[in-house]
């Protein structure tokens, strides 16, 4: 009996570790060595033409020295302020507006989520359209009222914050699913007592549906903030980090002194600043949500 027990166990052990093989190979190749890589490249003078020559932390006393860095460093700040607050109050308006009992509930649910899942090369080029200063449909909106429209995306002054506005709208539609999931999450229970005690729909809101979001709305605080410091495409798409640098950011400049200037030591070492930025956000997540727990 115990011999049939091990061997059926040592079967089980064979197929777990098959069926998982393909993940730990594709973590291995794809996450593990190029993480590795770029460590020990941000200490090398590398530009893929030369072998690279160890030059100990000279690419992160360069980093510290550069001017652009600091700029780029401060764009991405400024996008993620732009876009966290603005983007969750945003989605948290949809969850609850499409979280009641309207007609055509799911189709404006699709309609809101449908950003999220397009293509970003499709979106800069309708979202260039719409700021285009001559013929762009938002600028002939405000003409309507009799103002003149900016630049937009031609104007240092307006660039990153019109990279900002696609920025939010895009991920509104992902965020309002997450808290339409919290929404429905919450007991009627509270809702029906509330309402017994004279309650409005305002002091329900503030009282019950903030509280009880709070772990869901943390939750999407956290990774708004990590996917705004990653931010890239649309701005390689939209504006490639002009005019000057007003809307050039820390991937955006790591990708061209990779890529562009061929610095790819410099480049391991910009990556590893962004990595120490988002694992300080990540740490700051972990002591948050364990002070949350604690709290519920």
């Amino acid at each position: 009996m115990k011999t049939r027990k091990t061997g059926r166990l040592k079967d089980d052990s064979r197929w777990a570790w098959a069926m998982l093989l393909p993940n730990i190979v594709g973590f291995i190749m794809f996450m593990l060595i190029p993480v590795v890589a770029t460590f020990v490249l941000s200490f090398m003078k590398y530009d893929m033409l030369k072998a690279p020559k160890f030059i100990g932390l000279q690419n992160y006393i360069d980093m510290i020295r550069d001017p652009i860095v600091h700029e780029v460093t401060w764009n991405t700040i400024v996008y993620t302020v732009l876009t966290v607050p603005v983007g969750m109050c945003f989605s948290l308006v949809l969850a609850v507006m499409l979280d009641q009992k309207i007609a055509f509930r799911r189709f404006y649910r699709a309609v809101f989520f449908l950003p999220a899942i397009t293509s970003m090369v499709v979106i800069a080029i309708v979202w260039q359209w719409i700021y285009n200063p001559d013929y762009g449909l938002l600028n002939y909106f405000l003409s309507l009222f009799g103002i003149k429209g900016p630049k937009w995306l031609l104007d240092t002054k307006t660039s990153l914050l019109s990279l900002a506005i696609v920025g939010i709208w895009k991920n509104a539609g992902y965020n309002m699913i997450i808290f339409l999931s919290g929404l429905q999450g919450i007991s009627t229970s509270y809702y029906e007592a509330a309402e017994l005690d004279g309650a409005g729909k305002l002091q329900q809101f503030r009282y019950i549906t903030i509280p009880m979001l709070k772990p869901t709305t943390f939750f999407i605080f956290i990774m708004t903030v990590i996917s705004s410091f990653q931010v890239f495409d649309q701005v390689m798409l939209m504006t490639k980090g002009g005019p000057g640098r007003s809307s050039s950011v820390l991937v955006h400049y790591l990708y061209q002194n990779a890529f562009q200037y061929f610095k790819l030591g410099y480049a391991c070492a910009i990556a590893y600043l962004l990595f120490f930025i988002i694992m300080g956000i990540t740490i700051f997540n972990m002591r948050m949500e364990k002070n949350m727990r604690e709290i519920y």
